[in-house]
């Protein structure tokens, strides 16, 4: 791929280098071994998920003492031109690791080319298929997240599902892989809704849940929808993905979310975690969803550690939930189980293998 895009790129100056590692002055363009840190902080719509993933990044940095070799900083846009130009130039400079890309796009576009040096993708490529040699996949993929969830119902005796899709991309692929993976259990996608606000269509869904056809439904939704579409499931068990749970809108936002099961990190679900509570929180006006990247940015360090000293444990009790290493050279991330009662996520059960 031939790329004529050239963009500015960020050094971490004297006082970073020293905190996390490095050992000269202002770190230079000049050719020498360091961690490149490749995220699209200068894209209008990834930015701030760039920026909280970078300060995850460094705030882990600075509880765990450092990083192995000095960090440098490679900020892209959104154009994959630039992403590919920016991981040729981290590796033109000396990057012996690099973390990123972020967005899927960029993390196709590097996958597309040679890795000559063990990379983190924190995201996974589209189309899947056989990765290049060098090549870690850590991510907050909604797939996996569904897929999991498809494996708690199954595993707690649910055989015959409701399922309520959304119409966004997203939801799409999060009914869709919950469906895939269900089935593949053993248990039988008795039908599909559509999201709707029509009460007729409601009125609909709900004498559809009192059939006794289904043992439970599947809510490929967003909070907002969730929160309307819940009250006319009853009386059947309910499970979602971390997209239900709003994080700090307070507890009057869960109470129309009774008793559905979802699955999220202990980062939001279990703050006095041994493993979560030694790192610095965002400031909690931030949304949830740039809390989870501000949290994959913790992790991103803590595994680029332990590739880095050569290997990595059987699994890490991570901020993002229990991390183990698979044969592709993809990271699962075990989430830990809620259910939301009195208007609260409780935590309901121990992180899924």
């Amino acid at each position: 791929m031939r790329c004529g895009v050239f963009h500015r790129w960020l050094v971490v100056p004297l006082a970073a280098a020293i905190l996390y590692g490095g050992t000269s002055a202002l770190a230079s363009e000049a050719e020498a071994p360091h961690i490149a840190l490749l995220l699209p902080l200068g894209s209008s719509a990834f930015g701030r998920h760039a920026e909280a993933v970078k300060n995850g990044f460094l705030g882990a940095a600075k509880i765990q003492g450092g990083t192995p070799l000095p960090l440098r900083i490679y900020a892209v846009g959104d154009d994959t031109r630039q992403v590919v130009e920016g991981y040729r130039k981290a590796l033109a400079a000396g990057a012996r690791f690099v973390v990123g890309p972020l967005t899927r796009d960029g993390v196709t576009a590097v996958a597309d080319g040679p890795v000559p040096v063990p990379t983190l993708a924190l995201n996974v490529p589209e189309g899947g298929g056989r990765l290049p040699a060098n090549l870690y996949l850590f991510s907050l993929q909604a797939e996996a997240e569904a897929r999991q969830v498809a494996r708690l119902a199954y595993l707690e005796g649910r055989r015959n599902a409701f399922t309520i899709s959304g119409d966004t991309q997203i939801l799409k692929r999060i009914h869709q892989a919950f469906v895939e993976e269900f089935s593949r259990l053993g248990g039988t996608h008795v039908t599909e809704f559509a999201y709707t606000a029509d009460p007729a269509a409601l009125s609909r869904l709900k004498q559809a849940a009192g059939l006794e056809v289904a043992d439970m439904a599947f809510l490929a939704l967003d909070f907002a929808r969730a929160r309307l579409t819940r009250p006319y499931l009853d009386p059947l068990a309910l499970y979602a993905t971390s997209q239900v749970h709003p994080g700090n809108a307070g507890p009057l936002a869960g109470f129309d979310l009774a008793g559905v099961r979802f699955l999220d990190m202990p980062w939001l679900l279990q703050p006095d975690h041994p493993a979560v509570m030694v790192y610095p929180r965002m400031d909690p006006r931030d949304s949830v969803e740039l809390d989870r990247f501000y949290a994959l940015g913790i992790d991103a360090l803590r595994i680029a550690q332990s590739l880095l000293a050569g290997g990595f444990p059987a699994a890490l009790d991570g901020v993002t939930g229990r991390i183990t290493l698979e044969r592709d050279r993809q990271f699962a991330r075990g989430l830990t189980a809620a259910q939301f009662s009195q208007g609260k996520p409780a935590v309901a059960g121990r992180p899924l293998p």
